[in-house]
């Protein structure tokens, strides 16, 4: 629920608001984007015709149909919860305006209204199909050693807009759900802030001990996780966004977290309606968020997460007749289960949680791959696997 407690999110905005210079260290060649842009286009539609093959059969529609049913009873239960009772708000893209928009431009899509006599199948479809979903850089905030847990709400600092995100993860092979996958979650909170990272240009309130708006979740039988999160605040120089990493063939630990071993099967970001950040921004603490505002159009990766075969916008439903009620939001990710981009320059960890607590990497901020000085063989300096903690770290009520 969005807090209004005036006194208590002024004094976390006064703290948390980063410098304009966020994510130090996140430099890439954009000449070599948009080569990287035309090769995955070029892939992604080679695999969209072997997708093709397997997108209609009964297994993969029967799944589309537990999708739409499962997010439908998820959305009638949190109303329920939090005693909502005003219709509930559809927002979906016209997908046919949409393709006439090339990547860039998602933010100019339009509104569709929806009301209570629609199926739910139409309502709660996902809004996209079983393709290859582009990998995005991880950024320079990633932590590893997380707890695994659903709510990753934190007593402070995640004061916002509530975010019931969905996510479904489809075999591009078999266009059906790959269960035990691991994700890992994280998001800025309302005034532009990760946890985890005290560094010029992110300096979290509890350093690198803080753990609020990250997590684990592990997928069911239908490749689904649920988290509950709040909606990202906006920092200098990116477009709004989540982030998502998936980890698959992984060692659970009796203390709750997982080790950074095994395959890492996607890194992605989502990316949000403009017309529901522009709602967002002016909602109490996001509006005490000084940083610049870049625009969906401005930002250099979404260019990369989109395209012609991926729509990288979840959709999403208001859960009452305004922000307070907070959101329900899902989407579909295709992945590749046999992938592994441990050692891809998307791939960088910049701390890590043990026992002792939070760490930055002993050369935080540099991609894994190619010959690069960071982490990404998962280990931490002294060769242990992250995460392979004795106890809990910061441990938090689920």
């Amino acid at each position: 629920m969005v807090q209004f407690s005036k006194f208590i999110a002024t004094v976390a905005a006064a703290s948390l608001i980063a410098p304009s210079f966020a994510h130090p260290g996140e430099h890439h060649d954009h000449h070599a984007t948009k080569a990287q842009i035309q090769a995955r286009e070029r892939l992604a539609v080679r695999v969209r015709r072997s997708v093709d093959t397997c997108s209609q059969s009964s297994e993969h529609l029967q799944v589309s149909a537990r999708s739409a049913a499962r997010r439908s009873k998820v959305v009638r239960d949190l109303r329920e919860k939090r005693g909502i009772t005003a219709a509930p708000q559809k927002f979906k893209r016209d997908l046919a305006t949409l393709e006439k928009f090339d990547a860039i431009d998602h933010n100019r899509t339009g509104e569709l209204h929806y009301d209570m006599h629609t199926p739910e199948h139409i309502i709660f479809g996902a809004n996209t199909s079983c393709v290859l979903s582009p990998e995005v850089t991880d950024g320079p905030y990633y932590v590893t050693g997380e707890q695994i847990r659903s709510n990753v709400k934190e007593e402070l600092y995640c004061d916002g807009v509530d975010l019931f995100l969905e996510v479904q993860y489809i075999d591009i092979n078999t266009c059906l759900p790959v269960p035990d996958v691991y994700v890992d979650v994280w998001n800025a909170n309302a005034t532009g802030v990760y946890s985890g990272i005290s560094t010029s240009g992110n300096y979290a309130s509890g350093g690198y001990n803080s753990t609020y708006l990250r997590g684990i979740q592990q997928t069911d039988r239908d490749g689904v996780v649920h988290f509950e999160t709040i909606f990202p605040g906006h920092y200098d120089g990116r477009a709004t966004h989540t982030h998502l990493l998936s980890h698959m063939n992984v060692t659970r630990f009796p203390n709750n977290t997982i080790s950074a071993s095994g395959n890492i099967t996607h890194i992605g970001q989502l990316f949000w309606n403009s017309k529901l950040r522009e709602a967002v921004e002016q909602v109490y603490p996001y509006n005490t968020n000084t940083q610049a505002i870049t625009s969906n159009a401005d930002d250099m990766w979404d260019i990369v997460a989109a395209g012609t075969t991926f729509d990288p916008f979840p959709e999403y439903v208001y859960l009452g007749e305004d922000l307070a009620d907070g959101l329900f939001a899902w989407i579909q990710i295709g992945i590749d289960p046999t992938a592994n981009y441990i050692d891809d320059e998307y791939y960088s960890v910049a701390a890590y949680l043990d026992a002792e607590g939070g760490h930055a990497s002993s050369s935080s901020f540099v991609g894994g791959g190619n010959g690069g000085q960071g982490m990404g063989n998962g280990t931490a300096s002294n060769g242990t696997f992250l995460g392979n903690a004795t106890s809990p770290v910061n441990s938090t009520s689920v």
